[in-house]
């Protein structure tokens, strides 16, 4: 397909058009942005400098609060300047930027949900061999599959976006540039790049996201001829990790599974994973779980010594 493309730039539309409510929008984001940023950092800093670090799921916990804080950084800042701007322009190439890293972020954080969801199965179904499965050297393997796959998801999209001619409004109905509203200002037919984001990153979403409940279900049954002690742990980690992973997933099911003529709220839903579950993750992972509290107090009790010795 030939591009004839006519657009230096975009117009994001954003959440509000009220002036009233974007200021009250941005106090609230800006909380939240802060809320992210910090959390994560404790929770990242808490296992890199604790012994938690050589455990799988906090190395994979690490990773995962990286990627919280890197993710939100693409999106929100943006969206915080286009609540008090008057101009929200953003140029064709800032836009297609903004697209990939958003895809490429997005997807490593999915697969290391899966890889955290892999580490709790042998953990809980094959406890005699969870040394031997999940070593370092496997766990690191599985971060660079997801950094690999994620690259390809992400570029995938990149390429089709760029290769469809923008030749009319440049008005996105959103408040980042995202795929599923970039297309509806295609001024070509646009079912056969409609059927490529479903399969790309709909399918793609909801077929991880069935291998994750499958897994789940999996270790419920492997459960039942555990001690009560250690069932009430297990469900208690594993509890954190679903609601984590409904929070992420079932947003991007909703957003990339049906149909871009579907009346829905896209914008509404993508606050789900890109605001709401990397602010929530902070708190799901520490208020539910005794060795993160008792690993943050240790070593945040000893730099705030260290600073007042």
């Amino acid at each position: 397909m030939e591009n004839q493309n006519n657009v230096t730039e975009f117009v994001l539309l954003g959440l509000f058009k009220t002036q009233e409510v974007k200021i009250i929008c941005f106090v609230i984001f800006l909380f939240c942005y802060f809320a992210i940023f910090f959390g994560n950092i404790i929770i990242f800093i808490t296992i890199v400098c604790s012994h938690l670090i050589q455990q799988p799921m906090y190395y994979f916990l690490c990773h995962l609060s990286y990627m919280d804080l890197a993710y939100t950084s693409t999106v929100v800042p943006r969206l915080l300047r286009d609540l008090i701007a008057k101009q929200k322009y953003i140029s064709y190439n800032s836009c297609m930027t903004q697209l990939f890293t958003a895809h490429f972020l997005s997807g490593i954080e999915m697969f290391i949900l899966v890889s955290m969801a892999f580490d709790r199965y042998v953990a809980i179904c094959k406890p005699l061999h969870y040394m031997i499965i999940v070593n370092r050297q496997r766990c690191n393997i599985m971060l660079l599959m997801a950094w690999i796959v994620a690259f390809w998801h992400a570029i995938a999209q990149m390429i089709m976006v760029i290769r469809l001619p923008f030749c009319g409004p440049n008005l996105v109905d959103h408040y980042i540039c995202d795929v599923k509203a970039l297309l509806k200002l295609v001024c070509t037919d646009t079912r056969i790049p409609n059927i490529l984001v479903i399969a790309n990153t709909g399918m793609v979403v909801l077929a991880t996201f069935l291998v994750l409940v499958a897994s789940y279900i999996v270790i419920l049954y492997n459960l039942r001829n555990h001690s009560s002690d250690a069932r009430h742990k297990a469900l208690s980690t594993c509890a954190s990790h679903v609601m984590v992973v409904v929070l992420f997933f079932v947003p991007c099911i909703a957003t990339y599974i049906p149909p871009p003529n579907a009346s829905q709220n896209d914008k509404g839903f993508s606050m789900f994973y890109t605001v709401i579950a990397p602010m929530m993750n902070p708190l799901i992972y520490t208020l539910r779980n005794t060795e993160m509290k008792n690993a943050i107090q240790k070593v945040w009790l000893a730099k705030l010594f260290l600073v007042f010795k």
